[in-house]
């Protein structure tokens, strides 16, 4: 029971995770299975541990890098990765919770295109044209590298720590609401 709760709670960060950037959470999951036994994948998710798909894991993960700090680009970029973000959520949900053994596996690649896709429609529908327009683009580069290092760490979490995941989503949730509460109550004084 803990395990699959655990396994859920990676889930949904790996998903997270790669609403940021698809490629971070999926070499993340790639590696550790290979190497550690944290990760176990069933025989349908063993090709994420070859060294084909770590490869071009890696190059593509070198390529969105720099194409996502470029100002313009990144949004062509961010318009790509409208289908591979999701896929990459479904794929890691699906992959990496031992829940799919208890749940129907539809149900976690359904639950996988849903975190990663809002992640992803949040990033690149109102993130990130707001700092381009605040910024005239200076803002890009500083705010990619912080997605990338949340991704980056928010998956290395979702491995090692998973119920540190739900610990951190649900700070963010309070964080947020807090925040939209206090914008609220000061527009009404205004």
């Amino acid at each position: 029971m803990v395990e699959s709760i655990a396994g859920l709670f990676a889930g949904f960060g790996l998903s997270a995770s790669a609403g940021l950037n698809a490629y971070v959470p999926l070499l993340i999951v790639a590696l550790t299975a290979r190497f550690t036994d944290w990760i176990t994948l069933s025989e349908t998710w063993e090709p994420l541990t070859s060294w084909w798909t770590i490869a071009v894991l890696v190059i593509l993960g070198v390529i969105e890098f720099f194409v996502d700090k470029v100002p313009a680009v990144n949004h062509v970029n961010d318009a790509i990765q409208t289908f591979i973000r999701p896929t990459a959520g479904a794929i890691l949900f699906a992959a990496s919770t031992s829940a799919v053994t208890n749940i129907h596996p539809v149900l976690a690649i359904i639950a996988g295109i849903l975190v990663s896709g809002s992640v992803h429609v949040a990033k690149s529908a109102a993130v990130r044209p707001a700092v381009t327009a605040t910024t005239a683009g200076v803002g890009n580069v500083p705010v990619s590298v912080a997605e990338d290092v949340t991704a980056t760490v928010l998956s290395i979490l979702s491995v090692v720590l998973p119920v540190a995941i739900a610990a951190l989503m649900i700070m963010f949730t309070a964080f947020v609401v807090w925040w939209l509460w206090r914008r609220a109550n000061a527009e009404r004084r205004a």
